[in-house]
Formats: structure tokens, sequence, C-alpha cells
């Protein structure tokens, strides 16, 4: 295959095919990604140690003081923004697939001024998500448990398994959640390693990756449930685990792209 450089080309306009996959296809992406990180762990652990951090300092923030209730939104809503994150294993991964130098040099290379500009574009849109499930989530909290204004982590954690209050948040912020992210990866799926792979407008890649959803609801849905099953088992305990499961789905969910998008 020949290498894509795309420095100075200017945005295609015109959208891919997509294809339909299979669980089979679930189960080579995942394989060829766990392949990817073996090859690359040692280059690229550092960039997995950043996610654990992150999830370490979003507990610190939040389970001491006011924003507790924010502590699951926010440890959740990483994964809004985790799409954007990933962009440097999608690097990695289309620059091994290529036979290119693909060392952690390369980990930053799609934010390269004349490359972001898809990806400015999504990040923008997942930022609005994120805000956007935050407030919801805060004003579920005031609505049921902030009526009881739990004083300590203990108390809220007994109130909302014992209240109806408690039990309403649960299920409605779940809900909620579910919502957030079914459009999460319908929107990002397939848009955030297209935008790494080659010029294409932020627009067409979300179109692409609408399409591609939507040509594979079932297949989608449950890599949406293996990759919510793995991020959960990675943060636990202390979300260390994240160290390796995140640039896994990266690297598992840029072979899912080559597969679902006619390149």
């Amino acid at each position: 295959m020949v290498a894509i450089d795309h420095p100075a080309a200017a945005p295609s306009l015109a959208e891919p095919a997509v294809r339909t996959i299979t669980t089979a296809d679930l189960q080579s992406a995942l394989r060829l990604g766990w392949q990817d990180f073996v090859a690359k762990r040692g280059d690229i652990l550092f960039a997995g140690l950043l996610y654990p951090l992150v999830g370490l300092m979003v507990a610190a923030l939040t389970l001491q003081g006011a924003l507790l209730p924010l502590f699951f939104p926010l440890a959740a809503g990483l994964s809004i923004v985790g799409p954007i994150l990933a962009a440097g294993f999608y690097e990695i991964a289309r620059r091994r697939e290529n036979g290119d130098d693909s060392g952690w040099a390369h980990f930053l290379d799609p934010l390269q001024p004349e490359r972001r500009h898809g990806l400015v574009g999504i990040a923008s849109m997942l930022i609005v998500l994120f805000l956007a499930w935050l407030l919801i989530a805060w004003t579920l909290y005031q609505a049921t448990l902030g009526q009881l204004a739990p004083a300590s982590a203990d108390a809220f954690v007994t109130l909302l398994f014992t209240t109806a209050e408690g039990w309403t948040l649960i299920v409605l912020g779940n809900l909620t959640g579910a919502i957030i992210a079914t459009l999460t990866l319908a929107t990002t799926v397939v848009s955030v390693p297209m935008v790494v792979d080659k010029p294409v407008s932020g627009l067409i890649a979300v179109r692409t990756s609408i399409r591609a959803v939507a040509a594979n609801p079932w297949t989608m849905a449950r890599w949406g449930a293996i990759v919510a099953g793995l991020l959960l088992l990675g943060s636990i305990p202390l979300f260390i685990g994240l160290a390796v499961v995140l640039p896994t789905l990266g690297y598992a969910t840029w072979h899912l792209y080559t597969k679902a998008v006619a390149r």
C-alpha cells in the first residue's frame, strides 16, 4: 500500500462508500489492535499512562468536595472525548500499516496545522457534547439528591441506593448516558480515524461515520458494548488498566475503520 501523506492536500468533498461488517470483523479488529499494542508498547505506553493519570486527577478533584456528584459523569464523560485523544494511536496504526516509521515521535502528527482542520471540527463537537452531558448530569442531581443535600461521600452513596430520589437519578442518568454514548459512537467511530487517514472535512467524516453505523446497527452496537465493557474493566482499580485498554482500543478502532469504509 502506498503511504498516505496529505500535508498540502485540499480536503476532499467525496463521501466514500461504507461496507457491511460482521462480528468476525470486530474480532479481527481487536486482534489486530492487540498486535499493534504489543508491537508498539515500548514506544507508546507513555501515552497510555496519561489516561489513568487523568482518571486519578478527576477522582482527587471530585471525591473530597462539592463536586462529588460529578465524579461518575466526569469519569464516564472521558469516553466522549476519548476518540480525539486516540488520534495519535490512529496515526501510529496508519503509519505501521503503510510500512512507515511508526515511532512515538509521530503520535502528535495529526495536530500539525496542515492536517488538523477536520480533527478540530470534530473535537469542537465532542466538547459541546461533553459539556452538555455534565450540565444534564448536574441538573438531574439537583432535581433529585440535591434536594436532600448529602454532606459526605458516604451519605451520598447511601442516599443514592436507598431512596426513591437516588434511584431516579440512577435511571435517568444512565438513560441519558446511553443516549450520549450512542451519539458519540455514531459520529466518531469512523470520522476521527478518517480525518487522520486523509484530507477530508469533519462534516463529511461525521456523515460517513453515521452512514457506517446505520449500515451496521447491530454490529456497531456490539462494538459499543465491547468498548464500554473494556473501559469498565480498565477502570478497576484506580484506572490503571486504561494504560493498556485505551491504546488497544485506539488501534482496534483504526482497523475497524479500514473494514467499514472503502478507502
